[in-house]
């Protein structure tokens, strides 16, 4: 039998909508990162100009507002499951506030996790995408144009670094729940490693095909 309560329908709907923005959201930035760069580098000048404009406009579309509604709904949720008590109304909720004075195990994990994405997010709307805009409305040249490409590439590979410890701290309130600085230095390593993995593997897969 379903729930008849609106709240319990609604936080569902939205966590929806939070788990498929993110899909896109992360699932472009490995693209870029793991595949459109190797591929960049092996294409000449010519071929840049013909695929490019057709392939960057339309994936960044996706990559920028995949970020947005990640944010947004990411915010929302926390709102609801931590600060927002049915039938109570707002403020720190049972999952936020631990018994005895402070934050959960869980807001703390949580909180880490959403401390990475909202930094993940400002790169992608206030550092990449504006360099995205000069570079393929050709509004830059020369020296400018080779700065704002420099910006836009550490923007992105910073975040997809953070994007693997991150996950940790979206996993790990439902599914791990207790912490300690020990359980968050595994996960910044074990997250950065994974990635800097993947990095490695990217420069080498198209080549074993």
């Amino acid at each position: 039998m379903a729930l008849g309560d609106l709240y319990s329908n609604l936080h569902l709907f939205v966590r929806w909508l939070h788990v498929l923005s993110a899909i896109t959201w992360i699932g472009h930035l490995y693209f870029f990162n793991f595949v459109n760069i190797p591929l960049q580098a092996s294409l000449d000048d010519t071929t840049k100009k013909s695929v490019n404009p057709k392939l960057m406009p339309r994936a960044l579309w996706w990559f920028r507002w995949g970020a947005m509604f990640t944010f947004l709904t990411g915010w929302t949720l926390f709102t609801m499951s931590y600060m927002y008590t049915p039938g109570q109304g707002f403020g720190p909720s049972e999952l936020f506030r631990a018994a005895g004075g402070g934050m959960t195990d869980r807001a703390v994990w949580i909180l880490f996790g959403m401390t990475l994405a909202s930094i993940m997010w400002y790169n992608v709307w206030f550092i990449i995408w504006p360099a995205q805009q000069k570079i393929l409305g050709g509004k830059a040249q020369g020296d400018e144009l080779a700065a704002l490409r420099k910006r836009a590439a550490g923007a992105s590979r910073m975040n997809t670094m953070l994007s693997g410890p991150m996950l940790f701290g979206m996993l790990a309130p439902s599914h791990y729940g207790a912490v300690n600085p020990l359980t968050i230095l595994v996960a910044l390593g074990v997250g950065l490693a994974a990635i800097w993995h993947a990095y490695k593997i990217s420069l080498k897969v198209g080549d074993s095909i």
